[in-house]
Protein backbone atom coordinates (compact mmCIF):
# COMPACT_ATOMS: atom_id res chain seq x y z
CA UNK A 1 0.00 0.00 0.00
CA UNK A 2 1.23 3.47 -0.73
CA UNK A 3 1.00 6.59 1.75
CA UNK A 4 -0.88 9.34 0.56
CA UNK A 5 0.47 12.85 0.90
CA UNK A 6 -2.37 14.71 0.70
CA UNK A 7 -4.92 15.32 2.68
CA UNK A 8 -7.41 12.06 0.89
CA UNK A 9 -6.17 8.80 1.41
CA UNK A 10 -6.05 7.35 -2.43
CA UNK A 11 -7.61 4.07 -3.24
CA UNK A 12 -6.53 1.86 -5.88
CA UNK A 13 -8.48 0.56 -8.47
CA UNK A 14 -9.00 -2.68 -8.99
CA UNK A 15 -10.63 -3.27 -12.24
CA UNK A 16 -10.12 -6.00 -14.67
CA UNK A 17 -10.09 -5.11 -18.55
CA UNK A 18 -11.66 -7.52 -20.10
CA UNK A 19 -11.92 -6.33 -23.81
CA UNK A 20 -8.81 -8.60 -24.89
CA UNK A 21 -10.57 -11.57 -23.40
CA UNK A 22 -13.90 -11.18 -24.82
CA UNK A 23 -12.14 -10.33 -28.41
CA UNK A 24 -9.91 -13.95 -28.08
CA UNK A 25 -13.50 -15.46 -27.25
CA UNK A 26 -15.35 -13.99 -30.64
CA UNK A 27 -12.33 -15.36 -32.71
CA UNK A 28 -12.82 -18.77 -31.60
CA UNK A 29 -16.32 -18.92 -31.68
CA UNK A 30 -15.59 -17.65 -35.57
CA UNK A 31 -13.72 -20.48 -36.20
CA UNK A 32 -15.52 -22.73 -34.49
CA UNK A 33 -18.68 -22.26 -36.37
CA UNK A 34 -16.22 -22.27 -39.46
CA UNK A 35 -14.44 -25.53 -38.93
CA UNK A 36 -17.25 -27.32 -37.05
CA UNK A 37 -19.88 -27.84 -40.03
CA UNK A 38 -16.56 -29.01 -41.97
CA UNK A 39 -16.12 -32.04 -40.14
CA UNK A 40 -19.88 -33.51 -39.56
CA UNK A 41 -20.21 -33.02 -43.36
CA UNK A 42 -17.70 -35.86 -44.24
CA UNK A 43 -14.85 -36.28 -46.78
CA UNK A 44 -16.28 -37.32 -50.09
CA UNK A 45 -13.76 -39.28 -52.16
CA UNK A 46 -13.88 -40.93 -55.50
CA UNK A 47 -11.16 -43.71 -57.27
CA UNK A 48 -8.87 -42.00 -59.17
CA UNK A 49 -9.82 -42.89 -63.14
CA UNK A 50 -6.62 -42.43 -65.59
CA UNK A 51 -6.83 -40.66 -68.80
CA UNK A 52 -3.74 -42.66 -70.65
CA UNK A 53 -2.68 -45.26 -68.13
CA UNK A 54 0.54 -47.85 -69.11
CA UNK A 55 -1.49 -50.75 -70.10
CA UNK A 56 0.91 -53.81 -68.50
CA UNK A 57 0.20 -57.88 -67.76
CA UNK A 58 -0.63 -58.76 -64.26
CA UNK A 59 3.16 -59.96 -62.75
CA UNK A 60 3.44 -63.33 -61.37
CA UNK A 61 3.59 -62.75 -57.66
CA UNK A 62 1.66 -59.56 -57.60
CA UNK A 63 -1.07 -59.34 -54.93
CA UNK A 64 -4.35 -57.54 -55.84
CA UNK A 65 -7.14 -56.85 -53.49
CA UNK A 66 -10.49 -55.45 -55.03
CA UNK A 67 -13.35 -54.23 -53.03
CA UNK A 68 -16.48 -54.54 -54.97
CA UNK A 69 -20.01 -52.52 -55.15
CA UNK A 70 -20.94 -54.29 -52.03
CA UNK A 71 -17.72 -53.63 -50.23
CA UNK A 72 -17.07 -57.24 -50.27
CA UNK A 73 -13.53 -58.10 -50.63
CA UNK A 74 -11.75 -59.93 -53.61
CA UNK A 75 -8.22 -61.23 -53.57
CA UNK A 76 -6.74 -62.24 -56.63
CA UNK A 77 -3.26 -63.72 -56.35
CA UNK A 78 -1.89 -66.81 -57.67
CA UNK A 79 -2.47 -69.95 -56.24
CA UNK A 80 0.95 -70.98 -54.47
CA UNK A 81 -0.37 -75.00 -54.38
CA UNK A 82 -0.57 -75.05 -58.00
CA UNK A 83 1.78 -72.21 -59.34
CA UNK A 84 -1.41 -70.55 -61.94
CA UNK A 85 -3.54 -67.90 -62.25
CA UNK A 86 -6.98 -68.79 -60.75
CA UNK A 87 -8.32 -65.68 -60.97
CA UNK A 88 -10.36 -63.14 -57.46
CA UNK A 89 -11.60 -64.83 -54.79
CA UNK A 90 -13.89 -63.64 -52.12
CA UNK A 91 -12.51 -63.54 -49.11
CA UNK A 92 -14.42 -62.34 -45.44
CA UNK A 93 -13.81 -59.73 -43.78
CA UNK A 94 -12.37 -61.79 -40.73
CA UNK A 95 -10.10 -64.02 -42.96
CA UNK A 96 -8.45 -60.72 -44.85
CA UNK A 97 -6.02 -59.83 -41.58
CA UNK A 98 -4.56 -63.36 -41.43
CA UNK A 99 -4.64 -64.09 -45.25
CA UNK A 100 -2.54 -60.93 -46.00
CA UNK A 101 -0.13 -61.53 -42.72
CA UNK A 102 0.62 -65.15 -44.50
CA UNK A 103 1.42 -63.41 -47.68
CA UNK A 104 3.21 -60.81 -46.75
CA UNK A 105 5.19 -62.99 -44.02
CA UNK A 106 7.11 -64.93 -46.60
CA UNK A 107 8.31 -61.73 -48.55
CA UNK A 108 11.56 -60.07 -48.31
CA UNK A 109 11.62 -57.39 -51.31
CA UNK A 110 8.87 -56.27 -52.67
CA UNK A 111 5.85 -55.92 -49.95
CA UNK A 112 3.20 -53.92 -52.59
CA UNK A 113 -0.32 -54.00 -52.49
CA UNK A 114 -2.34 -53.06 -55.72
CA UNK A 115 -5.89 -51.68 -54.97
CA UNK A 116 -9.14 -51.52 -57.19
CA UNK A 117 -12.15 -50.49 -55.55
CA UNK A 118 -15.64 -49.83 -57.33
CA UNK A 119 -15.88 -45.72 -57.28
CA UNK A 120 -19.60 -45.68 -55.63
CA UNK A 121 -18.72 -47.62 -52.27
CA UNK A 122 -17.73 -45.50 -48.92
CA UNK A 123 -14.34 -44.27 -48.89
CA UNK A 124 -14.36 -45.63 -45.59
CA UNK A 125 -14.40 -49.06 -46.50
CA UNK A 126 -11.29 -48.37 -48.38
CA UNK A 127 -9.79 -47.05 -45.34
CA UNK A 128 -10.36 -50.04 -43.72
CA UNK A 129 -8.27 -52.41 -46.46
CA UNK A 130 -5.22 -50.03 -46.45
CA UNK A 131 -5.03 -50.45 -42.11
CA UNK A 132 -5.69 -53.93 -42.39
CA UNK A 133 -3.09 -54.12 -45.04
CA UNK A 134 -0.43 -52.02 -43.36
CA UNK A 135 -0.75 -54.32 -40.28
CA UNK A 136 -0.20 -56.87 -41.65
CA UNK A 137 3.43 -55.97 -43.56
CA UNK A 138 2.31 -54.01 -46.74
CA UNK A 139 4.74 -51.20 -47.90
CA UNK A 140 3.78 -49.43 -50.57
CA UNK A 141 -0.13 -49.68 -51.60
CA UNK A 142 -0.62 -48.71 -55.51
CA UNK A 143 -4.09 -47.76 -56.42
CA UNK A 144 -5.18 -49.93 -60.25
CA UNK A 145 -7.35 -47.03 -61.96
CA UNK A 146 -9.33 -48.22 -64.96
CA UNK A 147 -9.29 -46.33 -68.17
CA UNK A 148 -11.42 -43.00 -68.39
CA UNK A 149 -14.01 -43.97 -71.31
CA UNK A 150 -14.39 -41.60 -74.27
CA UNK A 151 -16.64 -40.91 -76.96
CA UNK A 152 -14.24 -41.53 -80.15
CA UNK A 153 -15.75 -39.78 -83.32
CA UNK A 154 -16.82 -41.62 -85.99
CA UNK A 155 -14.98 -41.43 -89.19
CA UNK A 156 -16.65 -40.92 -92.52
Amino acid sequence: MSMARGKKDSVVAANINVTPMIDVMLVLLIIFMIVTPAITAGFQATVPRAVNPDSREEQEGEIRLGIDKDGHFFLDITDPRSGKYTGPRSISDADLPGQLLTLYATRTVDKILYLKADQNIDFARVQEAIEIARKAGVRVIGAIAEQERTAHPTEH
